[in-house]
């Protein structure tokens, strides 16, 4: 009985990180990389060279930099659900929540660094530090399907350094190598089974990190100087996430068996990218810009956990599409040292109804935004920018009568509002 005791509560644990690392993956990708950017709803991602967070927007951008720039900055952001209608059946008597607060994901800042070098009219360097994956959600003890997740906290950080090279007037291509690191924790309650007619509800956590390489690939077209198209690959990352397991209840002390600790692996694959904006300068003083970001999500069909042994601990369809998202904008520079903006953004979900997790409650997005930026020398800018974003209202079913976890049933309504601002100091 211990031994499948160990492999029930491992497999469930490991599993939540899994899914919980992909999901962040597709429904909370992060695209806090550049505040002016934000500002306009990251419409000319990888056709407007503002500053040096071109560095992450289009590595081809750095060559049309005129002198050397360090931007440093981040977002806020403030993020607002609400749960309605929960419900949780258990398998095992004796074990489930009974409320659903809501509110679960906590305020977080998200910084970036960039530094581009133009060596001539030609070759340009740079390097940025930025975050393209992360997220939080942390429900209350009680929460009433917290058999299915609780804690879960998934964060990726990528270092980037990038060369580019502008061949003439019209093409310029890019091209930098990623470092990233990967760290989650995931806490869940897990229904278990201790000896006939007693269950328990176990602790479990588990902890995992790994490194891995990508690369990023850009091109920029300018056919004449009022127009400027901008297309940009993002390579897949392959990780090989290394995770440590325990799980603890008093019940487990009252035994005297104590903790119970394993190890196990998991394959995660971050999906490839591609956008492509245009940017069309209208008049001296007006700008307007369209994007369209590709996510190859398609790729991602199934949750495979392997054990301490290489036996396979689950296997879950998941069953993801291939995701858009769709950005215009503008930016108005009403005086020499003051340009505003305005975006919005649409951005449709990976997931689908039958796999959506509590973990990552997410669905299509819609994203309005604005922002200004302050040249008050010409080597020093101030940008600031603020997001609204409202999710279309969805509903998460997991489990069921025959799953040791239970079932529960929930619909979820998320908000969120971010605060930007960054400086840009020129050599």
């Amino acid at each position: 009985m211990h031994n499948n005791f160990k492999k029930l509560t491992l497999a469930a644990a490991v599993a939540a990180v899994t899914f919980a690392s992909q999901a962040n993956a597709g429904g909370y990708q992060i695209n806090e990389q550049s505040v002016s950017g934000q500002g306009y709803g990251h419409a000319g991602r990888s056709s407007n060279v503002n500053d040096a967070t071109i560095v992450f927007g289009n590595p081809a951008g750095m060559s049309f930099l005129d002198r050397a720039q360090f931007t440093v900055g981040g977002t806020y952001l403030n993020v607002k659900t609400d749960i309605d209608n929960a419900e949780y059946t258990p398998m095992l008597s004796g074990t489930g929540g009974s409320t659903a607060e809501g509110d679960m994901v906590p305020g977080s800042f998200i910084p970036f660094a960039f530094y581009a070098h133009p060596v001539n009219e030609k070759l340009a360097f740079g390097f940025g530090v930025y975050a393209p994956f992360g997220s939080k959600t942390d429900y209350e003890d009680s929460f009433a399907g917290r058999t299915f997740g609780t804690l879960t906290e998934v964060t990726v950080a990528s270092a980037q350094p990038t060369v580019s090279y502008r061949f003439n007037d019209q093409w310029s291509v890019g091209a930098g190598v990623t470092y990233n690191q990967v760290d989650g924790k995931l806490h869940r309650q897990a229904p278990t089974p201790l000896a006939p007619g007693l269950n328990a509800e176990l602790d479990s956590r588990v902890e995992g990190d790994d490194e891995a390489w990508g690369y990023n690939l850009g091109v920029i077209y300018q056919p004449v100087p009022e127009t400027t198209f901008g297309l940009t690959y993002r390579s897949k990352v392959d990780y090989n996430l290394e995770g440590d397991f325990s799980a603890s209840s008093p019940v487990l002390d009252q035994l005297g068996v104590g903790s119970i600790t394993d190890t196990a692996s998991l394959d995660l694959t971050t999906p490839e990218t591609v956008n492509f904006s245009l940017t069309q300068q209208m008049t001296d003083r007006l700008k307007l810009m369209f994007g369209a970001s590709w996510v190859r999500w398609s790729q991602f069909d199934e949750i495979l956990v392997e054990g301490s042994q290489g036996n396979t601990i689950t296997q879950e369809p998941q069953n993801y599409e291939n995701a858009w998202a769709f950005a215009s904008g503008g930016e108005y520079q009403l005086t020499p040292t003051l340009a505003l903006r305005a975006g919005i953004t649409l951005d449709f979900t990976p997931t689908n109804d039958n796999d959506r997790s509590v973990r990552i409650p997410s669905d299509d997005r819609r994203i309005f935004s604005v922002g200004a930026g302050w040249t008050p020398v010409d080597d020093f800018t101030v940008d600031v920018a603020y997001s609204y974003l409202t999710e279309r209202s969805t509903s998460v079913e997991q489990g069921g009568p025959t799953d040791p976890r239970g079932q529960f049933s929930g619909d979820y309504k998320n908000e969120a509002q971010g605060f930007g601002a960054q400086l840009t100091y020129r050599f």
